[in-house]
């Protein structure tokens, strides 16, 4: 069977993880597809567990300070802090291994 969702329908673009709504519930990872619109900015952060990685599929980020384009993989490994900024609206694709429940740490 094919299942029809709405990625509008998900929680800032989160639908793979342990959370609600998902569309698979798991603890091993995490999945998004995040919008955002130009000057979005989100405060440093860390993981002590996970490792995030972030994959530019349009428009352009800031991240620690580096610019990050189209096409760019960001691995973020755990303990490494970072903020992010949009510098144009931008589409990313994040993965987070393992889904560890409350692991976001604000610096």
């Amino acid at each position: 069977m094919i299942e029809k969702y709405a990625l509008a329908d998900m929680v800032k673009g989160w639908f793979i993880g342990n959370f609600e709504p998902t569309l698979y519930q798991t603890n091993e990872v995490e999945v998004a597809i995040k919008e955002y619109k130009a000057g979005d900015y989100e405060a440093s952060h860390h993981h002590k567990i996970a490792t995030e990685f972030t994959v530019v599929l349009n428009g352009e980020v800031e991240m620690g300070g580096v610019r990050y384009g189209h096409g760019s993989i960001v691995k973020i490994n755990p303990g490494v802090s970072t903020d992010f900024k949009a510098v144009m609206d931008t589409t990313t694709v994040v993965v987070k291994i393992p889904g560890a429940s409350n692991d976001k740490y604000i610096d």
